[in-house]
């Protein structure tokens, strides 16, 4: 029944749907939670999401030393690979980049902790609600991976505000986009690359309740993020880049 549902659904994809995806569920066990993150993690890998983000960050690092690097804060960072990745890829190119990571969950950041001590990356990670507290304004760049599509159209709003808000230099928004080709990668690509069922469910539902790059800059521009700019990317992802004027 499932199968039928996720079929289903490819005919409404010119609309957003966006329902309540499990790993949102505040009640989900723990040890479901961390097998869904870790099956994330490899859809993330087999998806080069760090690799969206780099180039950006290694034109904005230029001119940054290790006296003064580059602040760079992922929030929403969930399982914490991509932030993981994204450090360790800064590393090996020698860009003086000094990551930190936030979210809301407690479980999530004891996996990202984990995760970035196994694999030798110094991050920084504390727990902070971004639909209820601000964010402090000490970073240069504020970036978010995957996670614009969970939110309602006037949180997405809410939350690009106030990444703005505490970017002195500039905002990344790594995405998926909602199509017929990103819904049937979610749906085979989830179950070829995890055995969660979680991950199975969610995945389809994302790309379901994900922005087109046209719906994306609609909500930048009405969270006063004028003259941003979208760029496609493989497999179904846009890079949202906003700098500061």
């Amino acid at each position: 029944m499932p199968w039928l549902n996720q079929l289903r659904a490819l005919t409404r994809l010119t609309e957003r749907h966006r329902e309540a995806e499990l790993m949102d569920e505040p009640s989900l066990d723990v040890s479901e939670h961390a097998r869904a993150l870790t099956g994330l993690r490899r859809v993330n890998w087999w998806s080069r999401s760090a690799a969206i983000v780099c180039p950006a960050l290694q034109q904005l690092a230029a001119g940054c030393s290790a006296e003064r690097p580059l602040r760079l804060l992922d929030v929403a960072c969930g399982g914490g690979d991509v932030t993981a990745a994204i450090a360790r890829w800064t590393r090996l190119a020698g860009l003086p980049v000094r990551v930190s990571a936030c979210d809301i969950s407690s479980t999530a950041l004891e996996i990202a902790r984990h995760h970035a001590g196994s694999t030798g990356e110094s991050i920084e990670f504390f727990q902070h609600d971004l639909l209820q507290q601000p964010l402090p304004a000490e970073f240069d760049v504020v970036m978010c991976s995957l996670f614009l599509h969970h939110l309602e159209e006037a949180d997405g709003v809410r939350v690009l505000r106030s990444m703005a808000a505490a970017a002195a230099r500039a905002v990344l928004v790594n995405d998926l986009i909602r199509s017929r080709s990103g819904y049937l990668l979610a749906m085979f690509g989830t179950r070829l690359l995890s055995r969660s069922r979680i991950v199975h469910v969610d995945g389809p539902l994302s790309v379901a309740g994900a922005f087109t790059p046209h719906e994306a800059l609609r909500l930048s521009e009405q969270a006063g993020l004028l003259g941003a700019t979208i760029s496609r990317h493989w497999p179904q992802r846009f890079l949202l880049t906003w700098r500061r004027p």
